[in-house]
């Protein structure tokens, strides 16, 4: 099957819904949900998940290419523009669908942060 616009947004769409109800469900938190667009303040594809009090943007990515560096940025701008301590990247694992077994990606900054437990050195 070709991918066209529709269909990949479709997949989109879907990965966004099953990864928010699994890290729902896996959080036992049912806060965790799949965010509504904001256009140009787009503030990730994931809300309601908190790390030491502090909000965290998970931008989640469904697509054939990897394309960590863009993914990477766009997640740190809708970590700014939600005010959140972390942004990461939760990215589709090709041949599988289940959710535990999908990718997060982040920076080495975002990495220290959450072994520091929510510590920021700025």
């Amino acid at each position: 099957m070709t991918r066209n616009r529709a269909s990949a947004k479709k997949a989109g769409a879907d990965f966004e819904r099953r990864q928010a109800d699994w890290l729902a469900s896996r959080l036992n938190d049912d806060r965790i949900d799949r965010r509504v667009k904001r256009g140009i303040k787009d503030t990730g594809d994931i809300g309601g998940v908190l790390f030491a009090g502090n909000r965290v943007v998970i931008e989640c990515k469904n697509t054939s290419r990897d394309n960590l560096p863009a993914w990477i940025r766009e997640a740190e701008t809708e970590r700014g523009n939600d005010d959140a301590l972390i942004g990461v990247v939760m990215h589709k694992k090709r041949g599988t669908t289940n959710p535990a077994e999908q990718y997060v990606t982040m920076t080495a900054e975002t990495f220290a942060i959450l072994l520091e437990q929510g510590v920021t050195h700025d």
